[in-house]
């Protein structure tokens, strides 16, 4: 008995069935006690498999996704946004369904309004839907770009960007991008175009994108690429830190 019980400890464990070796004892037992078919015992130690599995790659892919904090959708408050699209929002969290049709989801809105919020949520939740996903700051992607142009490892850094199903590049336009900068950027987009989703956040207007990109050329075929199917969100309101200043933060109105 223990000679089979180590062979077969042996063969689950070369064959990386965690969860089998951990409850098929106990399984076991119950099943004998409970006359289960042998097709019930093999079906609850699949189950025990598969949700083993399932919460294995949900937690590598949100190690994956580089998240700088973790926000979920349940946190928002809602309330303090103005004719905001909640209805379409809570539709796309839920279904992911931009995803495989490689559509972009773009926040635009002044800061401090929880576009970065929403974004990460998303994001989180496409991960527990088993869809691969990478947070980029924009500034830092740009960054990232040029050290990799630098090396001859361009190519390389966005074929590994077309492996995500889900690539958010947050905070687009805090900072101008040199010359170069943006043909970086444009020729990243564009080769992700209609191969993986985006989710977009930025405070400017698409009519002040310019400013960023200093190139009305490529700024017109960027945006031309990101709204093409794109889900757009308009974020109005007051300022999530103005509304939790204490008075004595708060701006001099007479000034």
């Amino acid at each position: 008995m223990t000679f089979a019980k180590d062979r077969l400890d042996g063969y689950l464990k070369q064959l990386h069935l965690g969860a089998f070796l951990e409850q098929y004892h106990d399984l076991a037992q119950e099943a004998e006690q409970n006359n289960w078919r042998y097709e019930a015992f093999l079906l609850a130690l699949l189950d025990q498999e598969i949700n083993r599995r399932t919460v294995n790659r949900r937690r590598r892919l949100l190690s994956q996704a580089r998240f700088p904090i973790r926000k979920e959708l349940a946190d928002f408050d809602f309330s303090t946004l103005t004719a905001f699209n909640l209805a379409h929002l809570l539709d796309l969290a839920d279904t992911c369904s931009y995803i495989p049709a490689s559509e972009p989801l773009i926040f635009v809105g002044n800061p401090g309004l929880g576009k970065s919020h929403l974004a990460i949520s998303l994001g989180q939740e496409a991960c527990r839907q088993s869809y691969k996903t990478r947070f980029y700051n924009a500034a830092a992607l740009v960054n990232e770009l040029s050290q990799a142009q630098s090396d001859f490892q361009l190519q390389k850094l966005i074929s590994r960007a077309l492996s995500f199903d889900l690539i958010i590049l947050d905070e687009l336009g805090f900072i101008p991008f040199s010359s170069t900068g943006a043909q970086l950027l444009f020729q990243f987009c564009s080769a992700l175009h209609e191969q993986v989703a985006f989710i977009i956040t930025t405070n400017l207007a698409f009519s002040e994108w310019p400013q960023i990109f200093g190139d009305t050329r490529i700024t017109a075929a960027l945006i031309d690429r990101l709204t093409y199917h794109a889900h757009i969100f308009e974020f109005r309101g007051q300022s999530y830190r103005l509304r939790h200043q204490s008075p004595q933060e708060a701006p001099d109105n007479q000034s």
